[in-house]
């Protein structure tokens, strides 16, 4: 009796062993971070992006430089550089738009549900693989209820990070 318990011990040892080994092997052959970055890359800039909507929000530029800054920070390897990085991100804030998207049935007139739209030139630059810059427009919406005043930072950061998301995906992830 003993030996079988000892014989199914060291059986369970060795499986939970071998689990043990092939999920650090295949965690090594995948990676959730980087995306298929240049081989090599190893720096980037990032300019304050310029506010030339018609509709200026004094703390967009800076807002959304820092979120597609934060996004590269926590997404990649790379080094930020003021200038002349390997990879760069320069271009303007183009629009920034607020319309009604839905009426209130109540025939007031008034809106009831309003969407603001955040849009975005960006000319990407890779050095290293030049077949790999772009010029492109990237636009973002949310849809809102009530005042904007009261809402319009916690917008601003959720489009933000939606456009710093396919930004980065178009740069690094071939999206």
């Amino acid at each position: 009796m003993k030996i079988q318990n000892l014989k199914f011990k060291i059986k369970n040892l060795s499986l939970r062993t071998n689990g043990l080994l092939l999920i650090l092997l295949f965690s090594g052959c995948y990676s959730f971070t980087g995306g298929s970055i240049t081989p090599g890359m190893k720096t980037v800039s990032v300019p304050l992006f310029e506010n030339s909507a018609p509709l200026v929000v004094p703390t967009l530029s800076q807002a959304f430089t820092e979120t597609l800054k934060d996004r590269i920070r926590t997404q990649s390897p790379l080094s930020f550089v003021r200038t002349d990085g390997q990879a760069s991100f320069n271009g303007r804030i183009t629009g920034y738009d607020i319309r009604p998207v839905a009426i209130q049935g109540n025939n007031s007139g008034l809106a009831g549900q309003t969407r603001l739209t955040i849009t975005v030139q960006i000319k990407y630059s890779n050095s290293l693989k030049p077949d790999e810059n772009f010029d492109q427009s990237f636009s973002r919406f949310q849809d809102f209820k009530g005042s904007l005043s009261s809402q319009e930072q916690s917008l601003i950061k959720n489009i933000n990070l939606q456009l710093s998301e396919d930004i980065y995906n178009r740069a690094f992830a071939n999206w």
